[in-house]
């Protein structure tokens, strides 16, 4: 077995202390290829860094919506030239921390706040569009606007995208027929996770992506441990389970749509 971890945080501090033996375990598991992707401007030289030492690495350049405040565009073009940068992202729009994020921004109300964060979310598709990457987008709370901005733009988005860690919202199936992708993650294995299971059948298994969120949203039966990308098969197989597919049949497929959304520099590697 071979597969991708989409969407890992191996660039986070908690990772500092035995990054090679997250990779060595995570190899030994099948899981050979990585994705970090940027949250805060200070994540990315160090997202940088490790996927220029090492090769099975790769990065996105973007500006979680929780610091759209932050923005800098030319700071986030400064990476998006890399070579081994191969998304943009994560963007997109986040509803749940308002009262916090506002504390932090010193903004002057919330509806600022969501008015910048859907201007920074738009500003980085355009992004998208110049470098003509795919875009990571984390939606949170917010899947009526998300929807709204990313059907406004789909047609002109060459690459497409993914929603990660998807939440299972039915409005948002939509968006497979714009060429996005559906990153699935720990939450499956959740005993809480009912609407994912629901939905999950419907999603057209070419659309299909597996993410962990390291070290977030540990599957079970690790929940409260730090999660890392060793965990993926769990994720495969409680996917195999409800869809009622083999496991060999979805690796295939979803290593097809990894390298579809990637592009031709990750699928070289």
């Amino acid at each position: 077995m071979q597969l991708c971890d989409t969407h890992c945080h191996l660039d986070d501090k908690r990772f500092e202390g035995d990054f090679e033996a997250v990779l060595e375990r995570a190899k030994k598991a099948g899981i050979t290829r990585f994705v970090i992707p940027a949250a805060h401007l200070e994540d990315l030289e160090r997202a940088r860094e490790l996927a220029h030492k090492y090769e099975e690495v790769y990065f996105a350049s973007g500006l979680h919506p929780n610091y759209a405040y932050l923005y800098d565009e030319e700071f986030l073009k400064s990476f998006l030239g890399d070579e081994k940068c191969v998304a943009v992202g994560e963007c997109g729009l986040d509803y749940y921390r308002l009262e916090e994020a506002l504390a932090e921004s010193k903004l002057g109300s919330i509806e600022e706040l969501k008015r910048i964060q859907k201007e920074v979310f738009v500003a980085q598709i355009k992004l998208a569009m110049a470098y003509e990457k795919p875009l990571i987008v984390h939606i949170r709370e917010a899947s009526l606007d998300s929807l709204e901005i990313l059907q406004k733009y789909a047609k002109d988005l060459k690459r497409g995208g993914v929603l990660h860690c998807f939440n299972a919202d039915f409005q948002l199936l939509s968006l497979a027929k714009e060429g996005f992708y559906y990153g699935i993650g720990g939450v499956l294995t959740f005993k809480n996770a009912r609407k994912l299971v629901e939905v999950l059948p419907k999603i057209p298994l070419e659309s299909l992506l597996l993410e962990t969120d390291a070290p977030y949203l540990t599957p079970h039966p690790h929940r409260g441990e730090r999660n890392e990308p060793a965990y993926i098969p769990l994720v495969l197989e409680k996917m195999s389970e409800i869809l009622g597919i083999p496991k060999e049949i979805l690796i295939k497929q979803i290593n097809i749509n990894t390298e579809n959304l990637f592009g031709e520099v990750f699928g070289a590697a």
